[in-house]
Order: structure tokens, then C-alpha cells, then sequence
């Protein structure tokens, strides 16, 4: 296991000209080390992967690892449509000492579940001993990885988790019976992390944990410790927040709320664009009714 509890999906700061800004990037990793985050998740979607190079990418990975300075584990977006470009960025990964790589299902390609078992025991054979994690979103890749395939994915040494961003708790449920309690499951959700700990879950990989990391890190650790009445209502607590960051495509929302939040993260790169001011209203008058100062 990478890790236990809440790890961030970090947007990635762009300057105002929309180059990556590495000064914000280390004042974020050092927030969230100071703040009981407990992993760091860069290049994901969050952290607008889809836009940045390949060349962009390394550059925050090997910045971010040395930024970190093994304080709190550095988990690498490093999935690709392109099977052998998954591997050169999952390789680079393990080169520069991050501590796993999450690599989400191919888009596009909408390959069938033979394709993407082998898409990922390729990936799994070429960077041996480097722990992976499947990161299953279908609403954004129109695949769906199918429990059985998880079942098989998850019996490969190095592959040692999931983040399932499908909202079927009942699917959740059945692969936590199916596979090994050695395999984390992660809630790719949210508004899904307490439903999904209560089936078994690990924790969860969070886009509200980039302005709240002390109260979705408590969330998962009050349901460990069994104090399951403080975890339901801090979950409660930010469920209408977490809602609110994705009344637009992520990572738009949550970008707009930071630089609210006088975070100053920049904009989001084209074709992301900036949300309608009726989002904005909504989303201002949630961050007034839970105080914070705007």
C-alpha cells in the first residue's frame, strides 16, 4: 500500500502566461505536507494531464519528488491512450524515485477488456517492483473496467490498488469481496468517499482535499479509528462543497475556488475555459456559509 487515507489531486499552477508556475507547485506540496495530507497525486486529471507535454510532465514529476523530499509519498499520473507512451512515463517515474504511478484506463481507443488487461500487464512487466494503481473513470474515457478484469489485474504483483471513480457502490462492494485485502481501493469521488469506506475502502484520492486537507484526511482516519459519528459529519460537512467542484468539467471549479480562496493557481489551459458566473455565484455562497474568508 502507497498509502492510507487522503491523497490530493493536485492541480497543476500555471503563471499568467500559462507556463507551469513551480514556485506555487512547491508551496502546495508544502501545504499539504503540513496539513496531514497523505499522499500528493500530480498529473491526474485534476492536475490537467491532458494538456500538458510529456516533456511538462516529467518536469513536475521529478520537481515535485525533490520538492517532497520523501516527507509524504509522490504518486504519477502516467496513464496514456498509447500503451508504449504509459510505459516511458511510468518508467521515468520509477527513474526519479516517485512512489507509484496511477495510470488510468486508455480513452478514446474504447478497447475491450482483453485490451485493457494486457495494456496494463505490459505496462506492469516493464517497470517491475514499481507499484501501480488502475484508475477507472468512465465517465471521462468511455471504458469501464469490468470487475473481473480488475479481479485478474489485481492478482499482478506490482499492480496494488484502485482508484474507481464509477458511483455503483454495490460494484465497489463486490470487488472488495473479490480481490485480496492487500489491494487498496481508493473512492475516485468525493461525494463517495465515506459510502465507499464503509465497504472497504482505503481512502480516497481527493479534489476537495485541495482547499481542505485536514477535514478529508479526517474523514478517512476518524472511520479508521472507528469513530464513525465524527466521520459522518465532517463528511456531511463538505459534501455540498464537494458538489459545488463539479458543477463544471474538473479541474475548472476547483481552480476557480483556489484563486477565490487567494490560492493564486492560475487559469486552466485551453480547451478548459473559465466557468458562467452562475456557477461562480453558487459556489461563493458555499464557501460563505462554511466561513471562509473571500
Amino acid at each position: 500500500m502507497i498509502f492510507k487515507g487522503s491523497g490530493v489531486a493536485l492541480v497543476t499552477p500555471f503563471t499568467e502566461e500559462n507556463n507551469i508556475n513551480y514556485t506555487k507547485l512547491r508551496e502546495l506540496i508544502q501545504m499539504h505536507i503540513a496539513k496531514k495530507t497523505d499522499a500528493i497525486i500530480i498529473c491526474g486529471t485534476t492536475g490537467e494531464s491532458s494538456t500538458l507535454s510529456n516533456d511538462e510532465k516529467k518536469e513536475i514529476i521529478k520537481f515535485s519528488v525533490k520538492a517532497a523530499e520523501g516527507k509524504i509519498p509522490i504518486i504519477a499520473g502516467t496513464g496514456s491512450n498509447n500503451t508504449k507512451i504509459a510505459i516511458e512515463m511510468t518508467k521515468f517515474a520509477k527513474e526519479v524515485h516517485a512512489d507509484g504511478a496511477l495510470v488510468v484506463t486508455p480513452y478514446y481507443n474504447k478497447c475491450s477488456q482483453e485490451g485493457l488487461y494486457k495494456h496494463y500487464l505490459e505496462i506492469a512487466n516493464a517497470v517491475p517492483d514499481f507499484p501501480i494503481v488502475l484508475y477507472n473513470v468512465p465517465s471521462r474515457t468511455c471504458v469501464n473496467l469490468e470487475i473481473n478484469t480488475i479481479i485478474k489485474l489485481s492478482k499482478i504483483e506490482n499492480i496494488i490498488g484502485l482508484k474507481e471513480a464509477n458511483p455503483d457502490i454495490s460494484r465497489i462492494a463486490e470487488i472488495r469481496k473479490k480481490v485480496d485485502n492487500s489491494f487498496s481501493i481508493y473512492s475516485g469521488n468525493d461525494d463517495l468517499t465515506l459510502p465507499i469506506l464503509s465497504v472497504g475502502g482505503d481512502g480516497v484520492i481527493s479534489v476537495t482535499a485541495n482547499i481542505l486537507p485536514d477535514q478529508i484526511h479526517d474523514i478517512c482516519y476518524h472511520f479508521f479509528e472507528k469513530d464513525y459519528e465524527a466521520s459522518k459529519e465532517l463528511f456531511l460537512n463538505t459534501l455540498d462543497l464537494s458538489k459545488k467542484l463539479f458543477l463544471d468539467v474538473n479541474p475548472i471549479m476547483i481552480k476557480e475556488c483556489m484563486n477565490i480562496l487567494h490560492y493564486h493557481v492560475g487559469g486552466t489551459r485551453l480547451p478548459l475555459s473559465s466557468t458562467s458566473k452562475e456557477n461562480l455565484k453558487s459556489l461563493i455562497e458555499t464557501l460563505k456559509d462554511m466561513n471562509f474568508q473571500i
